[in-house]
């Protein structure tokens, strides 16, 4: 008897077209002699990246990159939260990016029209050239992601993050610093995104138990605190489950107590586990010993029961590599509970 082969989603096959969605990105971006060729202004002291949903988290995440790479104060405020500022940034040295896949966001864009009335230079991250937002901007970037179907983002935000990445090293360009080997280690992004998909099965084998939970805590440090948040969405309005994030270090600020309740931890990790972090780890498992999932970087002192970790020397690529990781437990955590991943319950891909 033969078995009909189970129709994939949107969501899934968009998550395994990033490989090659990245290496378009990279050889549009980057040229044959390892320029840069995104236009920018040079006299820029700080950045404000603005943007909602999966796209603020990647404006976390490069708001981190300006300043560990390029020596570039930067920070990322949520569209509507901007609005609501009576007072915002306004100096001649500042760039406000402006990041949405569609370029029809409203609140973000209505941030964007806040941003000029006070004269700033605006740079947009978007996949439509013909958006409003496209439009409206000094600079515009396309993150040349292909039509996304399904409601969760997954490769317009990995072709977003890119971009972003591309833009901070062109930033530490002009500064005289040297970025050679972020371009050498970014030429060797589609092969591990290709490596993660070889831990599908192992992925399969993750959400199984963490589809049981009710309730989810995401926690992270640095950097991966921007992946945690990523996580926590994508969870959420794939499965409904009721998810949130944390860095962890605030979490055991009184937030911790959750874990009296059935809760699993998912802790995202990019870099080693410091110190702090391992005896954090630990003294939950001692108080409240929750199902334990790291994705990251383990350690010898720490016990988790599952552990997805994806080697790679460089901190940039790995930090696509989680979240593709990410994506894929999200997908099959809905799976398990047959949610439709394509099309959550009231929820629509562009903001209104």
């Amino acid at each position: 008897m033969l078995f009909k082969e189970e129709k994939k989603s949107s969501m899934e096959e968009e998550i395994f077209e990033q490989n090659s969605v990245l290496e378009n990105i990279l050889s549009t971006y980057i040229n044959d002699n390892d320029e840069i060729l995104i236009d920018l202004p040079s006299d820029v002291k700080s950045v404000i990246l603005v943007a909602s949903g999966s796209s603020y988290h990647c404006a976390r995440f490069a708001a981190d990159l300006f300043g560990s790479i390029a020596n570039i104060e930067a920070r990322a405020i949520y569209s509507s939260e901007f609005l609501l500022k009576s007072v915002v940034p306004s100096s001649n040295d500042i760039l406000y990016i402006f990041i949405t896949q569609s370029g029809e966001t409203s609140d973000t864009n209505s941030a964007l029209n806040k941003a000029k009335e006070f004269g700033m230079r605006k740079l947009c991250i978007t996949n439509r050239k013909d958006s409003t937002i496209w439009q409206a901007s000094d600079y515009k970037i396309d993150c040349y992601a292909g039509e996304e179907q399904s409601i969760a983002a997954t490769k317009s935000l990995t072709s977003q993050m890119l971009c972003c990445v591309l833009i901070v090293l062109k930033y530490a360009q002009f500064k005289g610093i040297d970025i050679m080997h972020y371009i050498d280690d970014l030429k060797l992004l589609p092969e591990g995104v290709e490596l993660v998909y070889q831990l599908h099965d192992t992925v399969k084998d993750i959400a199984k138990p963490l589809s049981e939970f009710k309730n989810l805590v995401v926690t992270a440090d640095g950097i991966s605190y921007a992946i945690a948040k990523e996580a926590s969405l994508k969870i959420k309005e794939t499965s409904y489950i009721n998810v949130y994030s944390n860095i962890l270090g605030e979490f055991m600020h009184g937030h911790v107590a959750v874990l009296n309740n059935k809760i699993a931890q998912i802790h995202i990790s990019i870099d080693d586990l410091s110190y702090n972090a391992i005896k954090n780890l630990n003294k939950i498992q001692e108080n409240y010993n929750p199902l334990l999932c790291i994705i990251g970087n383990s350690n010898e002192k720490v016990k988790p029961d599952f552990n997805i970790n994806i080697n790679c020397e460089s901190n940039i690529v790995k930090s696509f590599c989680i979240v593709v990781i990410v994506q894929l437990l999200a997908l099959e955590i809905a799976k398990k509970l047959k949610r439709n991943v394509d099309k959550p319950h009231g929820l629509n891909k562009v903001v209104q």
